[in-house]
């Protein structure tokens, strides 16, 4: 079967996650991957959505964290203020495996910008800002998915609305952060940048299609690509799953 790199960037998303650990979940593509997660090879993950929804079994793409799809088979629906308590509570004791995120902006320390470009009182552009964003990133190791852009991927963003590793080993130790959590990886249509021992991105895996250079010439940093590996394509089993059950109306891939 053919694919495109919306369903390799799901299939990545998907491979993230295990079997029978938690997962704070958002809307858009780490939908569609713990959606796909949980109807192939780990049907036990435990699915946390901001909405207050705990352990959802979506059996098809939900379009957002609001949609009803989420709650089949839900252990808990509580309101909105107990998810962030239990988010903190449960994240600082290490019961959360890690939390889904995006950004407008990311530097080689996996620091992520989502509040505003430019100057903070002038902004070019102003976003949302951090919602649940800042206490995931806080608490739990992350996984980041981004558009692959040099103006996305720059050496210094314009503003930390959720901290990645600081600047390098000890940089969330000296914010009083937990430093053995972090950013696990980052996932693009291109491949998979994950961070060495000195915590800085280099890349990982390379989607197939792509090439090193094309990845290197997106970024807006140094990168360091001589580990990478090409990337497992997608088995016709997962991909008749994706398109077939979890979004046959290729709402999102």
């Amino acid at each position: 079967m053919e694919w495109n790199s919306k369903q390799m960037m799901a299939v990545a998303l998907s491979r993230q996650l295990e079997d029978e650990k938690t997962y704070i979940i958002g809307t858009g593509l780490p939908l569609i991957g713990a959606t796909l997660a949980k109807n192939t090879h780990a049907p036990g993950a435990r699915l946390v959505f901001e909405s207050g929804l705990f352990e959802g079994n979506p059996q098809e793409v939900p379009t957002s964290v609001s949609d009803l799809r989420i709650t089949y088979g839900a252990s808990v629906l509580w309101p909105q203020y107990r998810y962030f308590g239990f988010q903190a509570v449960l994240g600082r004791s290490g019961g959360i495996d890690a939390g889904f995120l995006g950004g407008a902006q990311i530097d080689p320390y996996g620091n992520l910008n989502s509040t505003s470009i430019g100057d903070y009182f002038r902004p070019e552009t102003r976003f949302t800002g951090s919602g649940g964003a800042n206490g995931i990133a806080t608490y739990c190791d992350t996984i980041i998915t981004m558009k692959h852009e040099k103006r996305r991927f720059t050496e210094h963003i314009d503003y930390i609305t959720s901290p990645g590793w600081g600047d390098g080993p000890d940089g969330r130790k000296k914010k009083g952060l937990d430093p053995d959590k972090g950013p696990r990886a980052v996932i693009t249509e291109l491949g998979i940048l994950r961070f060495g021992d000195d915590k800085r991105m280099f890349l990982a895996e390379y989607f197939p299609g792509v090439t090193t250079r094309q990845i290197a010439d997106n970024t807006g940093f140094e990168l360091d690509v001589s580990r990478a590996v090409e990337a497992e394509p997608p088995s016709e089993e997962v991909l008749e799953v994706l398109t077939k059950k979890v979004d046959p109306a290729r709402l999102m891939t």
